[in-house]
């Protein structure tokens, strides 16, 4: 029996040792990586763009865009916009996707969570109506990987109302 205990402390000084090695990921990178995840779940044929709520660390609300629950999906033919060659940016109005960003907030209103503090990790920076929806929401950050071609009203509108916005990586 004594060998055996031996042996286990061996093997657990072996694993923290090598753990001690390994790099670790940064939480930005963390949650960035599952915002990828979650894009995959979007079905608007233009854009796949994901949104997570997270607060203390913790998700607590996930969003991609798409059309709304219980209509015929983008990609069969749901949003007209979509399924037309209308130059990008143009006709917003239209289209019956709705955004990620906008998704996640309707996902932590309908289970009655908070945002009021949290950080939103997007795919994509949000556009101006979305920006409106964060704002008024309460959220404190909006992290955020690639650029929305629309300029950069959006962002400045953030920074004005107080929020925090990085682009990551940074």
């Amino acid at each position: 029996m004594p060998r055996g205990n031996s042996d286990d402390q061996r093997l657990k000084a072996a694993v923290l040792a090598l753990a001690g090695r390994l790099p670790r990921m940064s939480w930005d990178d963390y949650f960035m990586g599952i915002a990828g995840v979650v894009a995959g779940r979007g079905d608007c044929v233009k854009r796949r763009v994901a949104a997570i709520i997270v607060r203390e660390r913790r998700i607590i609300a996930t969003g991609y865009n798409g059309t709304p629950r219980g209509t015929v999906n983008c990609g069969q033919g749901g949003c007209p916009r979509c399924a037309s060659f209308v130059k990008s940016g143009t006709n917003l109005g239209e289209c019956l996707c709705s955004h990620a960003e906008e998704n996640s907030l309707i996902q932590a209103a309908l289970h009655g969570i908070s945002v009021k503090g949290a950080a939103l990790y997007s795919t994509c920076s949000p556009c101006l109506l979305c920006t409106k929806m964060i704002i008024n929401s309460g959220i404190a950050q909006v992290v955020f990987n690639a650029s929305y071609p629309l300029g950069a009203r959006p962002l400045g509108l953030l920074r004005e109302a107080g929020v925090d916005v990085r682009r990551y990586p940074e």
